[in-house]
């Protein structure tokens, strides 16, 4: 039995990235841009039923709820080849149409007056499913929508799916660059607030690291969204590969968290891919190995955090857990032979008060999309150095808050307006101060005291397979 998952797209960046990951799981799966079953696609073994349903037509449709304050991206979606995939009762713009202005607190408060409409679009979902596992939440932190509602629907999710797990694919700011948005620190702030109390996992996706990625590695001089949308849209569709071409392990989302995440609050994860590739590279790709790319999986220049990249003294950044996802024509034997390789040469640096194992998960590739590469992977990945993002999020945060710069356009909203910011005050920089490699809150936000333990109580007891590089057998 499939074990559903229903994906929210919030917003400009969250139904940009959405519209990417459809087309790639079409692909992979045979499936023609109005949702009709390819005729080539013959061959079985895969869970379409985890992200699809199929209609009364037989067509399938995305289990997904496009949802916005203002029309113009998702008009763009119902313009496009692919506006007879989606179920349109599952499309929602506000009827004003004017947005949140990229204001956080607009988005929330929205966010609040819609709920009723778009609960019952969840709800409407999940009654259709046999075995509902959990979210997967599409957005970004830094504009109004997407960080705002895609706030408030943290929460209300959380309050009525409280045991369903909640992911999120979250899209950070590129700090090298000035913003048009120039309260994009209170915003990032706010929502990372939610996105610890109410996410079980979050996926990192930050865009100062996916333009380096695009100009470095793919030799693009100066990458449109379309272009990193395409980079996320590949981490995606890769990270789901084992609950869709399912295996021994690692076939459904809980099993996924269980084996990156040992506490509530470290479920923040980075992201690496290899290799990338582009149409004109196709042809003059290298010869790819498992070892070749678990190695190139631990380098800085593939983290998808920039942070990683630029971490003043590397060595006393620490991994707390990965997992590897290989997919392609792999042998087992050649995984164990990789992991005592990368043992001997200690690519990997773990912390001390956990295992030093890095898990693999082996999963076939798509039989209806022809890649110039035998195999590919990607890692997922809970590591230490992830809070120098966190810390630059602070220092912008306290630049603006210093000089109480445009604090009277959230003063407009309810939530705000007895002038009292101190609840939305997010006092990470003792945290960080004190955080060392062999403490495990290295990302602990002190937010509060308590944490939801929802996770721990979902994953108590579940039996994980890892493969350790202090020499397990594969």
């Amino acid at each position: 039995m499939p074990r559903e998952i229903i994906t929210l797209q919030v917003g400009q960046c969250g139904n940009q990235i959405g519209m990417e990951f459809w087309k790639q799981l079409c692909l992979e799966h045979g499936i023609s841009k109005a949702g009709i079953l390819e005729d080539f696609a013959t061959q079985g073994g895969d869970r379409k039923d985890v992200f699809f349903y199929q209609a009364d037509d037989e067509h399938y449709i995305p289990r997904a709820l496009l949802l916005d304050l203002e029309p113009r991206v998702i008009n763009s979606i119902q313009n496009s080849e692919y506006r007879n995939l989606y179920n349109h009762e599952n499309v929602f713009v506000a009827d004003h149409g004017g947005g949140a202005g990229n204001n956080w607190a607009s988005g929330y408060h929205q966010g609040e007056q819609v709920e009723e409409d778009i609960m019952d679009m969840i709800d409407r979902e999940a009654d259709g499913s046999d075995s509902l596992e959990g979210f997967v939440l599409c957005h970004s932190i830094a504009g109004g929508t997407g960080s705002g509602m895609g706030s408030y629907l943290l929460e209300a999710l959380n309050d009525r799916y409280s045991k369903k797990l909640v992911q999120t694919y979250s899209v950070f700011p590129n700090q090298m660059e000035t913003s048009d948005v120039v309260v994009q620190p209170y915003n990032s702030l706010l929502t990372l607030k939610r996105l610890t109390l109410n996410a079980d996992c979050v996926v990192v996706l930050d865009n100062t690291a996916l333009n380096r990625i695009a100009v470095d590695r793919l030799h693009i001089p100066n990458p449109t969204f379309a272009q990193t949308n395409s980079l996320v849209s590949t981490v995606m569709s890769a990270s789901t590969t084992t609950l869709r071409y399912p295996g021994y392990m690692n076939n459904d989302l809980v099993g996924l968290v269980a084996s990156l995440i040992p506490t509530p609050r470290c479920h923040f994860l980075m992201t690496g891919y290899t290799p990338l590739t582009v149409e004109r590279q196709a042809n003059a790709i290298r010869k790819t190995t498992v070892l070749d790319v678990m190695r190139r999986l631990l380098q800085a220049k593939n983290i998808m955090v920039s942070s990683y990249a630029r971490t003043k003294d590397a060595s006393q950044a620490k991994y707390i857990s990965i997992l590897n996802i290989i997919q392609g024509e792999v042998d087992p034997t050649q995984v164990h032979k990789s992991l005592q390789r990368i043992r001997e040469r200690k690519l990997a640096n773990f912390i001390e008060w956990g295992p030093a194992s890095i898990q693999v998960a082996l999963s076939r590739k798509s039989p209806y999309v022809q890649t110039a590469h035998r195999v590919s992977g990607l890692m997922l990945a809970s590591h230490t150095s992830i809070r120098h993002l966190f810390s630059k999020c602070i220092s912008q945060y306290e630049k603006l808050r210093k000089k109480q710069a445009f604090l009277d356009n959230y003063r407009k909203f309810p939530m705000f307006a007895d002038n009292d910011f101190g609840e939305w005050r997010i006092d990470l920089r003792p945290s960080l101060e004190k955080a060392t490699p062999q403490a495990p809150w290295t990302q602990e936000f002190h937010f509060c005291r308590t944490s939801s333990q929802k996770v721990s109580a979902r994953l108590a007891g579940r039996k994980v397979s890892v493969h350790n590089i202090e020499g397990a057998t594969v």
